[in-house]
């Protein structure tokens, strides 16, 4: 039971596939894949049948509105809508009916389709135009001394690689004309190594570069003795600040005079005042017991 069960799986399976294949197949055989570098040229043909009497193309690009051109041969008359002038019939369409693009730009990428009409029925082909931008390569040493390889505004995107290998995941960045820059860090350096080489890989081309970023032995060395020195005279200058500031602070605290106290102050003010009045009043006193003692009678005296 399950055998018979795990037969039927299997053969849908197979039907599936064969299924798929043949609609891959089909539509690969109804559309065509064109890839133009930009700047570059190029011309697209229509099926060659007689006793034409229509022609059409249709054109969607990714950007831009829809483009058409037209011919019909019982007036000999050609119509344009909404398509550049760099996009037009390649000769004379009663006698060539292929559409050619001048200078194509981003701008042409998209799908273009040829209808033909004749006495033997309607015929159409169709054309999937991609655009090709050569990136922009460049190779130097950043700020770490690490090699970096990058290639910039390309359509599709680059594929960076390094001669010696290299584990770190390239850096993209897309635009809204569809380009995009790849950058590639090379962290595989050593002391033993005196260069590197990147590879750019792009359907317009292959390009490839050295460079000498990664630190030697000799460098190495330089920087310490170029840095060690700087970072010992900071040191020794920061602890000649400290010890000025230390030894200032500890002499204003010596010649600082003495605080003293207000009311104390007041207190020795007051008191040379006070014991000259004291001695005056003793000495009034004494002169007046002693008036009074000439003056008075003898039992009027004061007692002592």
């Amino acid at each position: 039971m399950k055998a018979g069960i795990n037969m039927k799986i299997i053969a849908k399976t197979v039907c599936l596939f064969v299924l798929l294949t043949v609609t891959i197949v089909m539509r690969s055989a109804g559309n065509n894949r064109v890839s133009v570098t930009m700047g570059d040229n190029t011309v697209l043909t229509c099926p060659l049948k007689p006793n034409i009497t229509m022609v059409i193309w249709k054109i969607d690009p990714k950007v831009g509105g829809h483009c058409r051109l037209g011919y019909r041969t019982d007036k000999n008359e050609t119509n344009t809508t909404n398509c550049s002038d760099n996009m037009n019939w390649n000769s004379r369409p009663d006698v060539n009916t292929s559409l050619e693009i001048r200078h194509v730009g981003i701008a042409q990428e998209g799908n273009y389709t040829c209808e033909v009409v004749s006495t033997e029925g309607n015929f159409h082909k169709m054309y999937h135009l991609s655009v090709l931008v050569p990136p922009r390569p460049r190779l130097y040493c950043d700020a770490q001394g690490t090699p970096v390889c990058e290639a910039a505004t390309g359509l599709p995107a680059a594929h960076i690689s390094w001669v010696l290998g290299d584990n770190s995941l390239p850096e993209e960045e897309g635009y809204d004309n569809g380009t995009v820059t790849v950058l590639s860090r090379f962290t595989a350096c050593s002391t033993n190594m005196t260069a590197t080489t990147c590879m750019v890989f792009h359907p317009t081309g292959k390009w490839s570069e050295s460079i000498a970023c990664c630190p030697s032995k000799e460098v190495s060395f330089k920087l310490y003795v170029y840095i060690i020195p700087f970072l010992l005279s900071i040191m020794i200058f920061m602890a000649f600040i400290y010890y000025f500031k230390f030894h200032s602070n500890r002499l204003c605290h010596k010649t600082k005079p003495p605080e003293t106290d207000p009311i104390q102050n007041d207190t020795m003010e007051v008191e040379p005042y006070t014991t000259y009045v004291q001695k005056e009043n003793v000495i009034y006193n004494s002169v007046s017991d002693l008036t009074v003692g000439q003056n008075l009678p003898q039992e009027l005296w004061p007692e002592t």
